[in-house]
């Protein structure tokens, strides 16, 4: 009888386990990704501060576009891992080969758009005449690379989906060996400048795929599955990513309005803004990577038809993302006096970032339950209800935030409606998981 406790114990470690070997790879390769922008504007920024600014212009560009289709990784991963959990190895591969071809198709209907388009999208960012050309050629020569983003997202989707996020970790780490190497060798070496440095992420972009692809296709001979385009496929990949990317779009206009609110506040308050989204936006790549792990282990526990295995799993990793987002909160609030003077030492600037910093701090755990909940309803495929909730977060953050210059409030007020936005998010997911309507089993939804 004494023993009986020992149960619940065990399964705890055993979920600890899972998520950790997942959770700590995902999150190298998530710090990986930014750093390829971080090389690029270290090479660059020494060429001229026109060339910096049209790489940061043409950057802002490419990073938008490519975030669009983000759903790519979160709704393959899904699907592969739904078959995997039902012992089904070669429809898992064959899912993640119509993902595949769904993302060169789609990279190349953006090339089509962004080439013509590149001086008018570089003009609407206000570009001047001195930074525009170097934008323009940075943009076009790296949209060429665009096809091989979306595949790379992909590939990492079907990974995932198969319980591995150590590829991505290597791949990733070679990637950025590889772009930093070849922009000094193409921007210095070879006389270049920035068409160079653009030059030198197409290749290393196009290295990762092939690295990918290369363990998709040995994946696929292994198990026999088919490597050939599936209309079927490809159009039920595009129709389960569509929610998906309803919810992106809404995301990213929540956080275009909170930028486009600050500015208005003021060059101090936009100032601070930036220093502490950059912040906000390191912060989620720790939680993110549990919410990477839930993906997989969600998806897989329900093609195996263990839902009770999937709800615990859930709580687990819950109970790490409000453990994590603690930790998070206060390792910010004691860094305060380091992270602050890194980034500026105007005056006007620290007082409008301080308060707001207390905020975002305190909001940390709220931030651990939602990314947690969001990666456990993408494993279970549950994107229509991700979509809508999204949709009604930015009902609710959108009048909240553009009341804030209305009526007089500061960069804390702003950031108080971030905190109200997350919020939402939280109960918006958490009547969900608790509804258990996401509990679907089967090696399909």
């Amino acid at each position: 009888m004494r023993q009986a406790p020992a149960a619940p114990k065990a399964a705890s470690g055993r979920h600890d386990r899972e998520i950790f070997a997942l959770a700590l790879p995902a999150f190298g390769a998530l710090v990986a990704e930014p750093l390829f922008v971080m090389a690029d504007s270290a090479i660059v920024g020494h060429l001229g501060t026109p060339q910096l600014a049209g790489l940061g212009i043409a950057a802002a560009l490419l990073t938008t576009a490519v975030s669009l289709f983000v759903f790519l990784a979160y709704a393959t991963t899904s699907a592969v891992a739904r078959r995997v959990g039902a012992g089904d190895l070669p429809a898992a591969i064959r899912q993640g080969m119509d993902g595949i071809w769904l993302a060169l198709l789609l990279g190349a209907a953006v090339i089509a758009v962004v080439l013509p388009a590149a001086p008018s999208l570089v003009s609407f960012f206000g570009a001047s005449d001195t930074v525009a050309p170097y934008a323009i050629t940075y943009l076009r020569i790296s949209a060429l690379g665009i096809p091989a983003m979306l595949v790379v997202l992909a590939a990492i989707g079907v990974i995932r989906g198969l319980q591995d996020t150590r590829t991505p970790l290597y791949v990733a780490i070679g990637g950025f060996t590889l772009n930093a190497a070849l922009n000094l060798a193409l921007v210095y070496g070879a006389g270049l400048g920035i068409a160079g440095s653009a030059w030198g992420t197409v290749i290393a972009q196009c290295a990762m795929a092939a690295a990918y692809l290369t363990v998709v296709v040995r994946g696929a001979r292994r198990h026999g599955a088919s490597l050939r385009p599936d209309a079927a496929g490809i159009r039920a990949c595009a129709q389960a990513g569509v929610p998906l990317l309803v919810r992106t779009l809404s995301l990213r206009a929540i956080l275009l309005i909170a930028t486009a609110v600050a500015a208005r506040l003021g060059d101090a308050d936009i100032a601070a803004h930036q220093i502490l989204l950059s912040l906000w936006t390191l912060l989620a790549f720790a939680l993110d990577a549990i919410a990477i792990a839930g993906q997989a282990i969600i998806g897989r526990y329900l093609g195996a038809g263990d839902t009770e295995g999937a709800k615990a799993a859930c709580r687990r990793m819950v109970q790490w993302g409000i453990v994590s987002g603690i930790v998070l909160g206060l390792l910010v609030i004691a860094a305060r006096p380091v992270f602050v003077p890194l980034f500026t030492s105007d005056p006007a600037v620290e007082d409008a970032l301080l308060p707001a910093l207390l905020v975002a701090a305190a909001c940390q755990p709220v931030c651990g339950i939602v990314f947690i909940l969001d990666g456990v309803l993408m494993g279970a495929g549950d994107g229509r209800y991700l979509a809508w909730a999204m949709l009604l977060t930015l009902a609710v953050f959108a009048p909240a935030a553009l009341l804030v210059p209305a009526l007089g409030g500061g960069l804390t007020a702003l950031w108080c409606a971030m905190a109200l936005m997350m919020l939402v998010r939280m109960v918006t997911l958490q009547l969900r998981t608790r509804s258990g309507r996401w509990l679907i089993a089967g090696a399909t939804r």
